[in-house]
């Protein structure tokens, strides 16, 4: 059995590095094509890796590769060791010339569509030293991204539960249900969900918060949504919606900002769930880099000048 010294000898940063993009990618070739060099080269740092820890850590087969459980923990062990090194990195540049750096952000539709905009060029203005890279994606994978070190600050819908991670209130929404002009549902003002699911709908992806929301509040009625058609984005349903394809749930400013209203109409929803908090994640707020924590102060200071 290696000793600590000699393990950490033979264990290069590249080598991890590599092995996590075949892990994301399923497949030696892709993680390739994506780190530009040959998939001999990867090949033979994998078979040394594996050589160094005395068990083997994927399952090679025709279409890719799979985890064995060894490589499942060294996957974990991988990306913390590669985010420690990241944030080490950008908390040292930090010092050459004030604050400075760059905040991964990972955050869910409703997020970016209903307030991020505004926010992040406020603060982009008051820091422009500071690159933020912002990606979308459901809430339940931002969650994943922030707990796998693939993010450091996560945006999405609190009512996903957080697990072990820690949230900050960000932004309050409310959903509608979005009708055609003249439909059943438009003259009788606020109603419950309930009242939409003898319609067809056009539904979101099926793992988004708002999808889950409404195939739950379906089932406790004892049904299920009619979906006719899922779209990806909110300018799609809107699109979808204003030719007759069904109605559909969103948030009611992303409706307002999507200028949805000449051929539509925005019925506010009474379920309890349709009143959401969107909230900060990250793993730790308090170890967070200086520039991170910048970026936590201004968002969550949205939600105080929001209840205002």
């Amino acid at each position: 059995m290696l000793s600590e010294r000699n393990f950490a000898r033979q264990i290069d940063l590249t080598s991890l590095q590599l092995f996590v993009a075949v892990c994301e990618l399923g497949s030696i070739g892709r993680a390739a094509e994506r780190e530009f060099i040959a998939a001999s080269a990867i090949s033979k740092r994998l078979s040394d890796l594996e050589a160094a820890l005395g068990t083997a850590l994927l399952h090679r087969h025709a279409r890719g590769v799979r985890l064995t459980v060894a490589g499942e923990g060294l996957l974990h062990h991988a990306r913390a060791v590669l985010f420690g090194l990241e944030k080490m990195q950008l908390e040292l540049a930090e010092y050459a010339d004030g604050v400075r750096g760059h905040v991964r952000v990972h955050a869910s539709i409703s997020a970016i569509v209903q307030f991020l905009p505004e926010d992040l060029g406020v603060f982009a203005r008051l820091h422009p030293q500071i690159k933020i890279d912002l990606e979308e994606h459901l809430s339940a994978e931002v969650l994943r991204a922030v707990q796998e070190g693939a993010a450091d600050l996560g945006l999405c819908n609190g009512a996903t539960g957080a697990g072990n991670l820690q949230t900050l209130p960000y932004r309050r929404d409310s959903l509608v249900l979005v009708v055609p002009r003249g439909h059943p549902l438009a003259e009788g003002g606020p109603t419950a969900f309930e009242n939409s699911l003898s319609f067809d709908h056009v539904g979101l992806h099926a793992n988004s918060s708002i999808y889950l929301a409404t195939h739950q509040a379906a089932v406790r009625a004892g049904t299920t949504v009619r979906v006719r058609i899922r779209v990806t984005g909110l300018d799609a349903m809107c699109r979808m919606i204003t030719n007759g394809l069904g109605v559909g749930v969103m948030p009611e400013r992303a409706f307002e900002l999507l200028h949805a209203g000449d051929a539509l109409h925005a019925v506010p929803l009474t379920d309890a769930w349709a009143q959401r908090q969107l909230v900060l994640v990250a793993r730790d707020f308090s170890s967070l880099p200086a520039t991170a924590r910048l970026l936590v102060d201004h968002l969550s200071a949205a939600d105080m000048r929001q209840a205002a």
